[in-house]
């Protein structure tokens, strides 16, 4: 499928769905996705501060959305943020690589359909550094409220009953984990256990879109950390 069915911003390279051809329809893939991307952009955005790079990670976005293997694929929507959430933080870490020479990389690129086993083991063990970046850097909550927010889209209210706190705590645990990720802050021990517990939730959410597993992580975090 085209990338030109997916929606771009005005004057971007690409055109959205109405400079398609009148009698092109999209297929179940596009469809989901189109009925995405305004939540997806929002978080791109959010995380990158720019609207033409935010736009970058939702085409690249897209074209990742078209070699996953949807067969296996839970959850399209949780899928999506996934995808979206790791490319935009892969920006940014980019941006502090250029700075600093210990920046680590974000999670990878897990649902390569043609990934061989060799690069699936890479991958495995970027997402384990990039988790360790997460762990050494935010509280539990700050974590978890950042992770569910910005990654999955969960609404405030929703998040609160997850961790048990306030809307309004909610927000500031997000507001806190944008400032220090953005910081770059000095970072703090981590438990080998609990490490390993996340890795494994955030492999199966950005393989299978199964979201259950990793709410379950940071929440379980929180409360042991409250």
């Amino acid at each position: 499928m085209d990338t030109h069915l997916v929606e771009a911003g005005p004057g971007r390279k690409g055109a959205g769905p109405a400079a398609a051809p009148a009698m092109a329809v999209p297929d179940e893939a596009t469809m989901v996705f189109v009925q995405a991307r305004p939540g997806l952009l929002k978080i791109a955005h959010r995380i990158v501060g720019d609207t033409s790079e935010a736009e970058d990670v939702l085409q690249e976005a897209w074209l990742r959305w078209q070699r996953v293997d949807r067969t296996v694929v839970r959850n399209p929507s949780a899928l999506l943020r996934t995808t979206t959430v790791r490319l935009a933080l892969n920006l940014v870490q980019s941006a502090w690589k250029r700075r600093e020479s210990c920046a680590s990389p974000w999670l990878p690129d897990l649902a390569d359909p043609d990934a061989t086993p060799e690069a699936v083991a890479e991958r495995h063990d970027a997402a384990e550094r990039a988790v360790l970046v997460l762990m050494e850097t935010l509280t539990p909550r700050q974590r978890a409220a950042y992770v569910l927010r910005e990654g999955f889209g969960y609404p405030y209210g929703r998040i609160s009953e997850v961790l048990g706190i306030g809307v309004a705590s909610t927000r500031q645990h997000v507001v806190r984990a944008h400032e220090r990720l953005a910081a770059n802050r000095p970072r703090r021990p981590v438990d080998a256990v609990a490490h390993r517990r996340l890795v494994q939730a955030f492999l199966a959410a950005a393989r299978y879109g199964d979201l259950a597993p990793l709410e379950n992580a940071l929440s379980t975090d929180a409360e042991r950390n409250a």
